[in-house]
Parts: structure tokens; C-alpha cells; sequence
């Protein structure tokens, strides 16, 4: 496992700080101070930041839900603005779960968990969530169908979504992506333009009526609906994470009728 992956699964840090740890000479491996990215470890090797030694059994998981603020900053640090970070007040170092813009609200996760941050935060990771959307102008039955059918942002049409009715001018959706201020972008490709956006649902996990900058723990519930590290064969000491269904894709044999499609290799002469 590379050290900036053990200790974001340790619930160390996020890796990108991980880095900037290494970089800064805080880490050290086997006692020896270690300043390369990449560098290789194994559960035997003896890990330390700032001369504290770190396991991965040394992280108790905890997993919070915050009613973020509008122009409270999706981070752990930023220098001069408030984040997430500072309304949650734990003893355990966590990190929020993706993004949500700082102009938007609403629900947020906050995790320890390295390895769930990583699945959750990744791209591909296509969790359904929905938001409650406010408009300048209102909105036509047209607009809610191209929305739902996908709009060109940035040059690439958005998958399609599942969007319902809420005011004249208000919309739910439910995304299974998270391109950067997306439904913004959607809104705009209409002409029109988001005033209010709030996040109501992340999988099974609700907002429901958490005020605007609490917090509060996961019921046991509600983590038994989170995705684990085994559910997508994590390999924490491989070269490389591969999901199951890479794993089954690659062993899956052609059937008949994907192997008479393909074509035939010419003989060497």
C-alpha cells in the first residue's frame, strides 16, 4: 500500500494532505524520515507521523451528517473562510465526503473512514443524490423534461436524472453523478438561474429536519447502508484498487456470441 493510502485509511488525514505531510518531513517509516511520494508499505512496517505511531486498527470509524450552511466552505482547511470542519467538533480527525459548493446546503458526510471517503468521493461512485432546487424564473414542463433527459455542460450531455415538480419555479432531482456545479450548469442551459440549492438525500441517508449547521452521528442504520471496502474487493495492499466487477469482468469468459463476433487473427507467415 502506498503511505499516503495507509494513512487516509489509518483516519490520519485525506491523502492529498497525507502528501503534504510526507512532503514536509512529518512522516517517518521503520524510524527513517521519508520525504517520496509512492513509497510502499505493509502492516508489518512501522508508521509514524510527528513521531506518533499510526495502525490502521488505531481508527475508530465514525461517521457524522451535517446540515452545512450556505458559505461554509466543503473542506478542512481554507485559509480566512470557515469549512465543515470547524462546525463538527470531535476529537477524531475526519474529512468531508465529496463536495458540495459553497453557495449551496444541505447534507454532507463527514467520515475517519479512509477507504469510504476514497469510494465515496471518486468519480465513478454513482450513489443517487438528491437535491431541492429553486429558480429565478419558473420553470415549464419542457424544462423539466430536458432536465431529465440530460443537457450539454461543458461540452458533455448530463445522464439522465429523475426530476419531479415542487413549485412553479422548484424542482427535485436525483443525480447518479457529480460533475463540478452541475445542476447550476443544467439550470443555466435553460436560461434560467438557480437561487436556492439544497441537498436532501445522499443513498438512504435523509436530511430530513437537522437545522442548518448541526450535526449528528449515523444511526446504526444508516451505516449499515454505506458501501464497504469488501463489497468493492478492495485490495489495501495491492498495487492498485480493483472494484468486484472489474475483477468479474476480467475473468468472465466470452460467451458463444461475443467470441464468433470477434475477429479472427491472421496466421504468421
Amino acid at each position: 500500500m502506498r503511505l499516503q493510502k495507509f494513512l487516509s485509511a489509518a483516519g490520519i488525514c485525506s491523502r492529498r494532505h497525507a502528501e503534504s505531510m510526507i512532503r514536509a518531513g512529518q512522516v517517518s517509516v521503520n524510524g527513517q524520515v521519508v520525504r517520496e511520494q509512492g513509497v510502499q508499505v505493509s502492516e508489518s512496517d512501522q508508521v509514524a507521523v510527528r513521531g506518533k505511531k499510526v495502525t490502521l486498527s488505531d481508527a475508530s470509524r465514525i461517521y457524522i451528517l451535517l446540515n452545512k450552511p450556505v458559505g461554509v466552505i466543503s473542506s478542512c482547511s481554507h485559509r480566512g473562510r470557515k469549512v465543515v470542519t470547524d462546525l463538527v467538533r470531535v476529537k477524531e480527525r475526519i474529512f468531508p465526503i465529496g463536495r458540495l459548493d459553497e453557495d449551496s446546503c444541505g447534507l454532507i458526510l463527514l467520515t475517519n473512514d479512509g477507504p469510504l471517503h476514497h469510494m465515496l468521493s471518486h468519480p465513478s461512485f454513482d450513489e443517487e443524490k438528491e437535491y431541492w432546487v429553486t429558480t429565478k424564473n419558473s420553470l415549464s414542463e419542457g424544462d423539466l423534461r430536458k432536465l431529465s433527459e440530460g443537457v450539454t455542460i461543458l461540452g458533455k450531455r448530463t445522464r439522465k436524472a429523475t426530476v419531479y415538480r415542487r413549485a412553479a419555479n422548484g424542482f427535485g432531482i436525483i443525480l447518479k453523478e457529480g460533475r463540478n456545479r452541475q445542476i447550476r450548469r443544467m439550470v443555466e442551459a435553460l436560461e434560467n438561474e438557480v437561487t436556492f440549492l439544497e441537498r436532501r438525500r445522499v443513498g438512504h441517508i435523509q436530511l430530513g429536519d437537522l437545522p442548518a449547521g448541526k450535526w449528528r452521528y449515523l444511526t446504526d442504520a444508516e451505516r449499515l447502508t454505506l458501501p464497504t471496502v469488501q463489497e468493492y474487493s478492495t485490495e489495501m495492499f495491492g498495487n492498485e484498487t480493483v472494484s468486484a466487477e472489474k475483477k468479474r469482468l476480467r475473468l468472465k469468459k466470452p460467451t458463444a456470441s461475443s467470441s464468433s463476433q470477434r475477429p479472427k487473427r491472421k496466421p504468421r507467415p
